[in-house]
């Protein structure tokens, strides 16, 4: 089961009188990432929420948004009367010394600072209970977009591998003549540079035999093999969060198909490589953006 590290979450809920809206975007990311945008009223609750969603999103950079609306305010707003006067006061005694004109006082009063601000309002523990649930809904939401688009990538990234695997097989019938023609190259080889009738048969077949094994990719195919195999077990698990396992197994994967283009030494196998290296890498683009 594979789950996107990208997706959106929203939810909305009405709470004493306030509405509740919880949007969250996630993006990928190395690590878990949030980044906050909340009202003064629970700000105080700003790393419950931090914990909340890092145990239920595990991964990624997140973009978290709560607003709270009440009678269609987003933020109620109170004047504080007392700075007011103390700053018209202030313009009064000014404007008296240099005789100006007392004209469009108020306009210049509310834009002096603190005089219009945020209402300073709480929630209590019963409302914070209930924000919670709207913001947990929003994950939940986010965590069903996820999965959603996780299937797709499950499709795409399984087909990758298995074109690997059909591409090792591919090179099963090539190993008896690549064999072949290693053998009849160095005979020739050796033919022109100290003449065949002064070959030590049992010596050339110690040495080739020592030779041949050194180029033998055996191991690597079943390695190979191995690693695509348990790739697709990987992501048939309930785990929510296996895309670094996946990586590690990449790696292993690709590690193996670079040994066999090494020790290859045959074109056609060459060209067999190169294309398990194209999909391999259509794969590793994948898993980037897999929790």
């Amino acid at each position: 089961m594979l789950y996107s590290m990208t997706g959106f979450g929203r939810s909305e809920a009405l709470v004493n009188g306030r509405q509740v809206i919880v949007e969250i975007k996630a993006l990928n990311g190395k690590q878990f990432d949030v980044v906050t945008k909340l009202p003064p009223i629970i700000r105080a609750y700003e790393l419950d929420m931090r914990n909340m969603l890092m145990n239920m999103l595990q991964r990624g950079t997140i973009d978290l948004t709560v607003n709270i609306r009440q009678e269609g305010a987003a933020r109620p707003m109170v004047v504080n009367t007392d700075l007011a006067l103390f700053y018209y006061q202030g313009m009064k005694q000014i404007a008296d010394k240099i005789g100006l004109v007392e004209e469009n006082v108020l306009s210049t009063l509310m834009r002096m600072p603190e005089v219009v601000a945020p209402e300073q309002d709480v929630v209590s523990e019963n409302e914070w209970e209930q924000i919670r649930r709207v913001v947990e809904m929003a994950a939940a939401d986010l965590t069903t977009h996820r999965l959603h688009e996780g299937e797709a990538m499950l499709r795409d990234i399984s087909l990758r591998i298995t074109n690997i695997e059909q591409l090792l097989d591919k090179v099963h019938p090539l190993e008896s003549e690549r064999m072949d023609r290693i053998r009849n190259k160095i005979t020739q080889w050796l033919g022109e540079q100290v003449g065949k009738e002064n070959i030590d048969s049992n010596r050339f077949e110690q040495e080739m035999i020592y030779y041949l094994e050194r180029m033998d990719f055996s191991e690597e195919k079943t390695r190979l093999k191995q690693h695509c195999v348990y790739f697709h077990t990987i992501t048939t698990e309930n785990d929510t969060a296996i895309g670094r396992k996946l990586n590690f197994i990449l790696q292993e994967i690709g590690r193996e198909i670079n040994t066999l283009g090494s020790k290859a030494n045959h074109a056609d196998i060459q060209q067999v490589v190169i294309n398990m290296k194209d999909e391999l890498e259509k794969a590793k683009e994948l898993v980037l953006n897999i929790l």
